[in-house]
């Protein structure tokens, strides 16, 4: 059987897998390990917390935050920048690689999905899966309760409204919305409210 880097890369390509190879069913049973062990350490230092998260991702820049309950299929396809938020309930299900910019926030119960198993009934009960990549640009947020299915890639300073299902790619600076998400508008300056941070 390949080694589970050969299969991540094998996976990270869109070709079907065994979702239920012995390396797969080990490397979820860490990560969710892991996640317990990040989510319980909720309270400690921020030095803490980020080694915690560290043994999770992929990598993950400085001040790099969720609020717990995260939960991932593998973490080792997951890499969030500087400054990333998630509130509440963040799922990430990681068979192809999810990367996030810097300076990106999540919503509560934010599920982001790069896996999908086969249509076939006998193909699925015996474990093919396929896997697209999930890219989140610098300085988005995506609303409350939003998934974010495989394959899509959402530009810089986009905003995604809380509720949406995101089928398909959503341009640099637009907000977009609904079930499937569609583009709304452009964000303009007349989007600024005048705030200046106290701090």
């Amino acid at each position: 059987m390949p080694s589970l880097t050969e299969q991540f890369a094998h996976m990270a390509t869109g070709a079907m897998y065994d979702d239920l190879t012995a390396e797969l069913i080990d490397a979820r049973h860490r990560a969710v390990l892991a996640t317990n062990a990040y989510n319980a350490a909720f309270g400690q230092s921020p030095a803490e917390r980020e080694r915690l998260l560290r043994a999770v991702l992929g990598s993950a820049g400085e001040g790099a935050h969720l609020e717990p309950t995260f939960r991932c299929e593998f973490g080792a396809n997951i890499r969030v920048g500087a400054r990333f938020f998630a509130n509440f309930d963040c799922v990430m299900l990681d068979g192809a690689p999810i990367t996030i910019g810097d300076d990106v926030l999540l919503g509560p119960k934010v599920g982001l999905y790069t896996s999908n198993h086969a249509l076939d009934r006998a193909e699925r009960i015996g474990g093919a899966c396929r896997a697209l990549p999930i890219t989140i640009g610098d300085g988005v947020w995506i609303g409350g309760g939003v998934t974010i299915l495989p394959g899509v890639t959402i530009g810089d300073g986009a905003v995604v409204g809380a509720g949406s299902v995101v089928t398909r790619d959503v341009p640099a600076g637009v907000v977009a919305a609904g079930n499937p998400a569609r583009v709304l508008r452009e964000i303009t300056d007349a989007d600024r409210t005048g705030y200046v941070p106290a701090h």
